[in-house]
């Protein structure tokens, strides 16, 4: 077992609970080290605190996989991803669709797992996860028996692991036409190109909040994707939805899941980009009671951190506009840079440009299928927060 040792009071972040080891962090590590090949990590002393993967090649050099002299073998996988399933089953119990390993949420730093039904998606974020990839496969293979296993791994955040974005099929042989449920919503979902892995997960405990405020409301749902804020207003008894996305392709699963679920008369939906469709609403004078914003992240790193709050509070002060008096606005934001704190305060700045009080009913966060550890405070990134505009 190769051992790379950190510098003296290096080991205090990793003691306190992070998986994370960078590349400033370390002292001295062998000079010819494969990325992904585990290692032990030291402390200055040479008192062993993990056992992990290491990449020469990236910011965060090793990832702690655990805490004790174990082997990271299919025994080590098969036990942690198990973990991961029966806490899912216990939160979930009716349910057959969510994610079952959520990175560093679940003490597998660098692999998420989706289960689509039965099909399973896997993203290998990191070159550790990918030496790996094969026994994490054939484990997935006995545990869950799927239809197919697809690795969705064309994200960019690979090319910092020295890896190429690519997609393959692992296992098994893609359904011709995937349908999950979600709180008894049916969604035909796209997990070879889709967003992500073909669906947010990680909203479905929010979407359940409009049962308390969407009867008879008038609906816009801003970056819709697929439909999730969409049908589920319309489940919930909207008088109206009106669905927005730049992309053509959602907008064609979203108009196809609307009629699965027998809401194609009261769910429309439009390819536009949102940002100039809420601005046109506003010059044509039009009024809503509700308006769903869930886009995209739009800082990717703290250096771009002022731009995306520009943009953020452009968007919801055009659409605090077009809410009536008691209108509620239900706003995301998936960019882990951006704080509660900062999102707060440029809702307020946007309220007081569009000459309304902002009446905070709830902020929430990403579903419990992707936890949060509070000694990773990089695994919290949703934001969404619930106004009324007064």
């Amino acid at each position: 077992m190769q051992t790379i040792r950190l510098k003296k009071n290096e080991e205090k972040r990793i003691l306190a609970g992070h998986l994370w080891i960078f590349s400033n962090e370390i002292e001295d590590f062998p000079s010819h080290i494969e990325p992904g090949a585990i290692v032990d990590a030291e402390d200055y002393r040479g008192s062993f605190i993990g056992r992990g993967y290491f990449n020469p090649r990236s910011l965060i050099s090793v990832r702690i996989l655990t805490r004790e002299k174990e082997e990271i073998d299919t025994a080590f996988f098969k036990k942690k991803i198990q973990f991961a399933y029966g806490y899912r089953k216990e939160i979930f119990p009716s349910e057959k669709s969510y994610r079952i390993v959520y990175s560093e949420g679940d003490f597998l730093p660098g692999l998420i797992i989706d289960k689509y039904d039965n099909s399973l998606v896997i993203q290998s974020l990191t070159a550790g996860i990918e030496k790996q990839l094969d026994i994490i496969s054939n484990t997935l293979k006995e545990i869950f028996n799927p239809e197919v296993i697809i690795a969705r791994n064309d994200v960019s955040i690979r090319e910092l692991e020295g890896l190429k974005p690519e997609i393959r099929t692992l296992y098994g042989k893609l359904p011709d036409n995937l349908i999950i449920e979600r709180n008894g919503i049916k969604f035909s979902v796209d997990i070879i190109s889709g967003q992500k892995t073909g669906f947010f997960f990680d909203q479905c405990e929010n979407y359940l909040k409009l049962k308390d405020i969407v009867t008879n409301k008038d609906v816009l749902d801003g970056f819709c994707y697929i439909g999730g804020w969409s049908l589920h207003a319309a489940r919930y008894g909207a008088k109206s939805v009106i669905g927005i996305d730049s992309s053509e392709k959602a907008i064609s699963l979203a108009k196809e899941n609307a009629s699965i679920n027998g809401f194609a008369d009261k769910c429309s939906f439009e390819a536009a980009e949102v940002f100039d469709r809420l601005r046109g609403l506003n010059k044509e004078g039009k009024k809503l009671d509700i308006i769903i914003l869930d886009p995209p992240a739009f800082v990717k790193s703290r250096a771009r951190i002022r731009q995306a709050i520009k943009g953020y509070k452009e968007i919801n002060l055009q659409a605090m506009k077009l809410l009536r008096q008691g209108g509620y606005l239900i706003t995301c934001s998936c960019s882990h840079h951006l704080s509660q704190e900062m999102l707060l305060d440029l809702l307020n700045d946007a309220a007081s440009d569009a000459k309304k009080t902002a009446r905070l009913i709830e902020v929430r966060t990403q579903a419990r299928d992707h936890p949060i550890l509070l000694s990773i405070k990089e695994t919290a990134y949703l934001k969404c927060a619930i106004l009324q505009m007064l």
